[in-house]
């Protein structure tokens, strides 16, 4: 049974058509037993495959019997879905993108295609200064409206920066996360672990908390 509605795939069938330029690779991590989100995140991206007539390349991969996979790209939870296109990037989804991640997904999935986001290309330059590692973490609802301008700013700086790895974190599966990083509110930033935020932020403002993690900086922005 399809996940999508028939408006839905015709709707993604006709963006993919007219925005896809090159081929994305989507790696999706999952499991039989005891992953309760695993099964409908595999439909998902089989349904987005077929709807991207040969430009979305599926590789499917079982948690625990791949797990050398699985360390190659540090998944350490599940479901997991990884974007990949001329490069490697660091554009992760733990938990499914489904309510308003879903077009966040999308939009995700026709950037790396294009292998260049749509951030500033003040924010593109600052970037570039980045060597260091930075882990985003951006902590979601599926209901959440601004949830998924938090995601794309963190997904379209890991696809400018290879030091630059973000994660979308669906809060309620996974609750113990959302109780270690103390998330009252979505969306919710930590970068590093040592700065966070509330709120979807301008790029350029998300951007400075980024760099003051990178700067040791310690600190909740709300």
């Amino acid at each position: 049974m399809p996940v999508l509605s028939e408006r839905d795939r015709e709707a993604v069938r006709s963006k993919f058509s007219r925005e896809l330029s090159g081929t994305v690779k989507m790696i999706v991590f999952t499991q039989e037993f005891e992953c309760e989100y695993c099964a409908l995140n595999r439909e998902l991206a089989e349904e987005l495959e077929r709807l991207a007539d040969g430009r979305i390349e599926l590789h499917l991969y079982d948690f625990q019997k791949d797990s050398d996979k699985a360390a190659k790209w540090n998944v350490d939870k599940i479901p997991a879905t990884i974007l990949h296109g001329r490069r490697e990037y660091g554009i992760r989804f733990f938990g499914i993108p489904s309510g308003y991640e879903f077009a966040a997904l999308l939009e995700d999935i026709v950037d790396v295609s294009k292998g260049f986001s749509r951030l500033s290309a003040q924010t593109k330059e600052r970037l570039k200064t980045i060597s260091k590692p930075v882990h985003i973490k951006v902590f979601v609802t599926p209901t959440c409206p601004y949830c998924p301008r938090a995601v794309r700013t963190a997904h379209q700086m890991a696809l400018e920066n290879e030091a630059v790895t973000a994660d979308m974190i669906e809060a309620i599966e996974f609750p113990h996360l959302a109780q270690r990083y103390e998330v009252m509110a979505v969306p919710k930033v930590v970068i590093n672990d040592t700065v966070s935020f509330e709120g979807a932020l301008p790029e350029g403002h998300f951007l400075e908390h980024v760099l003051l993690a990178l700067e040791g900086g310690v600190g909740s922005f709300r």
